[in-house]
């Protein structure tokens, strides 16, 4: 057997390290107690009405197919001990996570972007689906983001919400400004934009395909080999009541409900202490048929 010399080990080395880009760590906050995280609605009705993509990874692969912070829901969800504990299994080798997420909860979100741009190996970034609002800020993590066809990247102004007085309103409005900054910053430093480009696409609520992605330097190539979700009704029959809590939460989240007020909601449709004739239903306009459809659902 032949051993590589050390020079040729260092010259290696020094090759592998020029793919991995020198991204900037993000700015964390501490978690405010009155604060409350919530999806985009509109990326979050979108996302429950498509199939999810399967759990096929491997044993240098993370998937985030779910929401990003704890999924009241499913008990699962991406949070940051998750995604440590697996670059722990993964050690200092390459690493793929593959993405079809709404987003969720941003301080998650942050925490996973600056464990995963801290990885000491290359991280591919596989957009599968969805990469929609903190989902969006873990992928510029990746040193090599690609995107399917049929796929999307979603970035927005930080979204949540706060309870109190107001003087607690006033200082959530800074607090927010603080929060927009720093995602900013994230995207400012991946995509080489100029800031008030980011600023404009964050102020829009930007949807993005992957040839406007690569365009703008959220992504770095199309791949037409990253397969997005099919609509199979065989393989997604197991999923059918978690999709029908997905959607009519979209549903209510579109009608100005509260996380809170909607998971009572729905629990109560679960239990069969509410029907579709329920008040909170009645101002749904163009989603009641959609709406009594899933409450339906839930009960059978």
């Amino acid at each position: 057997m032949i051993r590589p010399t050390w020079q040729a080990r260092k010259r290696a080395a020094k090759e592998r390290a020029m793919t991995i880009r020198n991204l900037p760590e993000a700015k964390t906050f501490k978690r405010p107690q009155n604060f409350q995280w919530d999806a985009p609605t509109d990326v979050l009705a979108r996302w429950a009405a498509t199939p999810q993509a399967a759990d096929t990874s491997d044993a240098t692969t993370i998937t985030m197919f779910e929401v990003i912070g704890e999924d009241f829901w499913t008990g699962g969800g991406v949070t940051a001990k998750r995604v440590s504990a697996a670059l722990r299994s993964i050690g200092d080798k390459d690493v793929t996570v593959k993405i079809n997420s709404p987003g969720g909860d941003m301080f998650e979100g942050i925490a996973i972007y600056n464990l995963l741009r801290k990885h000491p190996a290359k991280v591919t970034v596989e957009v599968m689906g969805w990469a929609a609002s903190a989902a969006s800020i873990i992928a510029m993590a990746g040193d090599d983001i690609r995107m399917g066809l049929g796929t999307f990247m979603m970035v927005h102004n930080a979204w949540g919400g706060v309870i109190g007085n107001r003087h607690d309103m006033r200082d959530a409005a800074e607090m927010f400004d603080g929060f927009d900054s720093a995602i900013a910053d994230i995207y400012e430093a991946r995509t080489g934009q100029k800031r008030d480009k980011i600023t404009d696409l964050m102020d829009a609520e930007t949807f993005m395909g992957p040839k406007d992605a690569v365009a703008l330097g959220f992504a770095d190539a199309v791949d037409d080999g990253i397969s997005v979700p099919d609509d199979d009704d065989a393989k997604n029959e197991g999923a059918r009541p978690l999709n029908a809590v997905r959607q009519l939460e979209a549903i209510l989240a579109q009608q100005g409900m509260s996380r809170g007020e909607r998971r009572s909601f729905i629990q109560d449709v679960k239990s069969g202490t509410r029907n579709a004739a329920d008040p909170a239903m009645q101002d749904a306009g163009e989603f009641d048929a959609a709406a009594r459809q899933l409450l339906n659902t839930l009960k059978s």
